[in-house]
C-alpha cells in the first residue's frame, strides 16, 4: 500500500471558484470579528483555525474563462466595500444596455420588450477569471493557505462521515505505472470539507451517489460553449448586453445565445464574449454545441458584432439547470457543499456567480458554529440547510424552480411555463408546484427514432474560414489547454466495448459530437465489428464534464487530472 502524507487542517475547501472563496473569505472574516471580540471584551475562546483550500487549474481563474454578467448582490454582502477596495475590484462594465434578438437562419428581430429575469441594469459584465484571481488575493491576505495545482482525488470517510481528501498522485504514466517523478497524493484530513468544485464536481459525485443525497428530480445540465473576441473600438460597447433565441436551435432544444460587451484592450480596442447555452437534455444524439455557436456566429446579427475582429479565447462549462428539485441534500457528518456543486443557478436568469458567493457564506457561517462548537456532525451541520430556506437565494431558486423542465414540451411549452412562473411565484404551466423530469441524458433518442429510420444524414457543411468560424481544433488550441500526455486517462470509460458495438448501431456515436474539444474519435479498426473504434484525446480535454453528463449508457467517468492540467485562460 502506497504512504501517504497526512497533513491537518480544521476546514478543507475542495475549489477555487467564487463558492470557495467566498466561503474563504467569509469565514475568515467571521474568525477576525470573533477574536477581536474576545480581545475586547475578555471573554471567550479565540479561534485560530488552519484553513487551507485546493484547486485544481495552475493558478486561481486558469478555469474560469472571461465573460459573464454579475449580480453584485452576494459580492456587496461579502465585501461591502468592493468598489473602493486596492487593488480595485475587476468590473468590465457596468451594465447600461440589454435587449433580445429573435434569430432565424437569415437574420433575426428585436424583441420589442426585453423578458424580467433578462434585464440587467445594476448588475455587471466581468472577467471570471480576472475575478477569481482578484478574490484569491483577499483570501490568501486573510490568512487562507491557497494551493492551486492540487486536485482532489478521492474523500476520505468514516462511514458517513467526511473526514478529509486525498490528493491526486502525479508522475504516474498511462499505464499506471510509477515514473521517476513519482510523488503519492497527501492526505488533508479536515473535520469540515466543503465542496464547491463546480458543476458534476468527481467528489461531490461520488458522495452523492454513495450516501443517496440525490434530490427530488435528477439534476439537469446545460453546456455553455463561448469565445471571448477583440474587435474594432466602437463595434460592441462595453455595458450592451444582447441575448439571443431561435437559430440556430431547433424548436425542441433548449437554449439561446448572448453577446456581452466587455472591456477595453490596453489598444482601445473592444472585448467581446460571445456564446451559446445548450440543454444537454436535448433528443438529438448529433447534437454538436461547438458547431451550434459557429453557426450562430454566421448569423448577420450576431456577425456585425464581431466583424473586423479576433478570436482570442475558446472555452466551455456544463451548468447545473436543474432548479431548487434538483439540488442534492448539501450538508453532512463533516461535510457541506456550495455553489455549482449542489446546484446554486437561476438558468431563468442565466446567472450563478453571486449564488455561489452567497452559498459560500452561508457555508461559512454554518463552519464557523462547528468551529466554536466543535460539533461537526450532520445535526449541526443541517443548519446550513436551514440557512438557505430562510435567505433571499432561496426566495431566487424557488422562482425558477420550474423554469428548465416546461421546455421539455418544447420552445412553445417552455415560453408558456415561464410565463407562468413570471407571474406565480415560480409555479409551472397550469399551476404546477413541482414539474417533474429525467436525468439529462434519458431524453436523448436513439438515431432510428430521431432521424426516422433514415441513419442520421450529412449535417451541412459549415465554412470555417479561420476568421469568423473555426473547427475544434483550432479552437481547442485557443483555449490553451495543456495535460502531461503520459498520465492515467482522466476519461474513464468502464464498458469499451459499448462504443464499437451497440453504440454505433444505436446511437451512432454522440460523444464525438457533444463534446466541444474534439476529445472523442471513432477511428478506423480492423477486426472490429463496424470497423472503428474509440480513440481517446484526453489532452484536448476543456473539463466541461459533458461527456460524464450526457453519454446514454453513463459508461464515462470523468475524474480529476494531474494538478495544473486543462484549460488555461487568461487575464482578459
Amino acid at each position: 500500500m502506497t504512504e501517504r502524507d497526512v497533513m491537518d487542517f480544521d476546514v478543507v475547501i475542495v475549489g477555487g471558484g467564487p463558492a470557495g472563496l467566498g466561503t474563504a473569505i467569509h469565514l475568515a472574516n467571521l474568525i477576525e470579528r470573533h477574536n477581536a471580540e474576545v480581545e475586547s471584551t475578555g471573554e471567550g475562546e479565540k479561534l485560530e483555525p488552519e484553513i487551507c483550500l485546493i484547486e485544481k487549474a495552475a493558478e486561481l481563474g486558469a478555469h474560469s474563462l472571461s465573460g459573464g454578467v454579475m449580480d453584485p448582490k452576494a459580492l456587496t454582502q461579502l465585501l461591502p466595500d468592493w468598489r473602493t477596495m486596492e487593488p480595485p475590484a475587476p468590473i468590465e462594465a457596468e451594465v447600461h444596455k440589454d435587449y433580445v434578438l429573435w434569430l432565424s437562419s437569415k437574420g433575426g428581430k428585436k424583441l420589442p420588450i426585453t423578458p424580467p429575469p433578462l434585464k440587467n441594469h445594476g448588475n455587471f459584465v466581468v472577467s471570471l477569471n480576472k475575478m477569481v484571481g482578484w478574490l484569491g488575493g483577499i483570501a490568501e491576505e486573510k490568512g487562507i493557505q491557497v494551493f492551486p495545482g492540487f486536485p482532489g482525488a478521492a474523500l476520505q470517510r468514516d462511514g458517513n462521515r467526511v473526514t478529509g481528501v486525498q490528493l491526486v498522485d502525479s508522475g504516474l504514466d498511462k499505464h499506471g505505472e510509477k515514473k521517476g517523478n513519482f510523488e503519492p497524493g497527501g492526505i488533508l484530513a479536515a473535520k469540515m470539507t466543503i465542496l464547491t468544485e463546480g458543476t458534476r464536481g468527481s467528489l461531490t459525485k461520488q458522495l452523492v451517489n454513495d450516501l443517496n443525497l440525490h434530490g427530488k428530480n435528477p439534476q439537469i445540465y446545460a453546456i455553455g460553449v463561448k469565445e471571448v473576441w477583440e474587435v474594432p473600438a466602437g463595434q460592441c460597447e462595453p455595458g450592451l448586453v444582447v441575448h439571443t433565441m431561435g437559430y440556430p436551435l431547433d424548436t425542441k432544444t433548449f437554449g439561446g445565445g448572448w453577446i456581452y460587451g466587455m472591456g477595453k484592450t490596453d489598444a482601445g480596442k473592444n472585448l467581446v464574449s460571445v456564446g451559446i447555452v445548450i440543454g444537454l437534455d436535448s433528443a438529438d444524439p448529433s447534437l454538436d454545441g461547438h458547431r451550434q455557436l459557429q453557426l450562430m456566429k454566421c448569423n448577420p446579427k450576431v456577425a456585425e458584432f464581431l466583424k473586423g475582429g479576433k478570436m482570442l479565447h475558446y472555452g466551455a462549462k456544463s451548468l447545473p439547470e436543474g432548479g431548487l428539485y434538483s439540488m442534492p441534500t448539501n450538508y453532512g457528518d463533516g461535510f457541506l457543499i456550495a455553489g455549482d456543486s449542489a446546484g446554486f443557478m437561476n438558468s431563468m436568469r442565466l446567472k450563478g456567480i453571486h449564488l455561489a458567493i452567497r452559498s459560500g457564506m452561508l457555508a461559512a457561517e454554518t463552519t464557523f458554529a462547528s468551529l466554536k462548537s466543535g460539533d461537526f456532525s450532520a445535526a449541526a451541520t443541517k443548519s446550513y440547510a436551514d440557512k438557505i430556506k430562510n435567505d433571499w437565494c432561496y426566495d431566487e431558486l424557488r422562482k425558477c424552480r420550474n423554469f428548465h423542465q416546461g421546455f421539455h414540451k418544447g420552445l412553445l411549452g417552455g415560453l408558456i411555463n415561464a410565463g407562468f412562473a413570471q407571474l406565480f411565484g415560480g409555479k409551472g404551466a397550469w399551476f404546477t408546484d413541482e414539474l417533474k423530469s429525467n436525468a439529462g441524458h434519458t431524453y436523448m433518442k436513439k438515431v432510428s427514432d430521431y432521424f426516422g429510420g433514415k441513419g442520421k444524414p450529412e449535417p451541412e457543411k459549415l465554412p470555417q474560414d479561420g476568421v469568423l468560424t473555426f473547427d475544434k481544433l483550432t479552437s481547442v488550441y485557443s483555449s490553451g489547454t495543456m495535460h502531461e500526455e503520459d498520465q492515467p486517462c482522466h476519461l474513464v470509460v468502464s464498458q469499451p466495448d459499448l462504443c464499437a458495438t451497440k453504440c454505433v448501431e444505436e446511437f451512432g456515436n454522440p460523444c464525438q459530437h457533444f463534446c466541444p474539444a474534439a476529445v472523442y474519435e471513432m477511428e478506423e479498426k480492423e477486426g472490429t465489428k463496424h470497423g472503428i473504434d474509440l480513440k481517446i484525446n484526453a489532452s484536448n480535454c476543456v473539463h466541461c464534464k459533458t461527456c460524464d453528463i450526457m453519454d446514454p449508457y453513463q459508461v464515462i467517468n470523468w475524474v480529476t487530472p494531474e494538478g495544473g492540467g486543462g484549460p488555461t485562460y487568461t487575464n482578459l
